[in-house]
């Protein structure tokens, strides 16, 4: 199980970078998106993954540590709150370049080849 948790959360961070790389703002949206989730799920883990553990209170030996379900919680609105931003910041700057290349460059097109002026003489 810990395998595939691994797994899961290195598909997550790397799939993450990849498209936080590329040059749209869409992708750079989703990858942010799945970054976040992948260390969301790396700080889950980091209180050992156990079921039917009890809580930090009561009789038992061990308990689950609830440190980081809120680190967790905090990441998810914070991570709620940097999506909403981003894409504001991403619709401003389609708006604006009128374009959605992260740098505001358009890119480059050969020239098209000019059509000569023909002089229309009417016969």
């Amino acid at each position: 199980m810990e395998l595939v948790f691994a797994l899961v959360i290195g598909a997550l961070t790397a799939s993450g970078i990849y498209l936080i790389l590329r040059a749209r703002t869409f992708p750079v949206v989703v990858g942010l998106t799945l970054l976040s989730y992948g260390v969301n799920l790396f700080l889950f883990s980091s209180g050992r993954l156990a079921t039917g553990k009890q809580p930090i209170l009561g009789t038992a030996t061990s308990y689950s540590d609830p440190l980081p379900q809120a680190l967790v919680l905090t990441a998810i609105v914070i991570g709620f709150a940097m999506t909403a931003f981003v894409v504001v910041l991403s619709l401003r700057n389609l708006a604006d370049n009128e374009d959605d290349h992260v740098d505001g460059k358009q890119p480059y097109k050969s020239p098209a080849p000019e059509k000569e002026d023909v002089e229309v003489t009417g016969k």
